[in-house]
């Protein structure tokens, strides 16, 4: 079976930090990518990151470059997520999502083209 664990979430006060993990099995991790979104209450759901596995492009939302780095680890077949600075509108449920890559390097996260999807953690940034 397909599985997405997201972890990592909490509670952090403003100017924290925070590091997600997203564990995959159930796939070949290596013909994916992994994303990021969010969903703060009351907004729809954005994309924030994501990673192509094969070749560990990145991709940002402008919002976020320079406060959150994402990373694998393919020998865990896990994506982390760092998050710094953090703002009480970063407060969200956080997910992470696999989609499948076909000859591009260059992910996006999407989320209507994202293959399987995760449960999602909560983080909640403080004033």
């Amino acid at each position: 079976d397909v599985q997405l664990q997201a972890s990592g979430g909490g509670l952090v006060q403003a100017g924290g930090s925070l590091r997600l993990s997203c564990a995959a099995s159930g796939f070949t991790f290596d013909d994916y990518a992994i994303s990021w979104f969010r969903q703060a209450p009351g907004k729809e759901r954005e994309g924030v990151s994501c990673i192509t596995i094969s070749d560990s492009t990145t991709y940002y939302k402008d919002s976020m470059k320079g406060r959150f780095t994402i990373s694998s680890d393919n020998a865990k077949n896990t994506v982390y997520l760092q998050m710094y600075s953090l703002k009480p509108e970063d407060t969200a449920v956080y997910y992470c999502a696999a989609d499948k890559m076909y000859g591009s390097s260059q992910c996006r996260p999407i989320d209507y083209i994202m293959d399987y999807w995760g449960k999602g953690t909560l983080v909640t940034v403080s004033s």
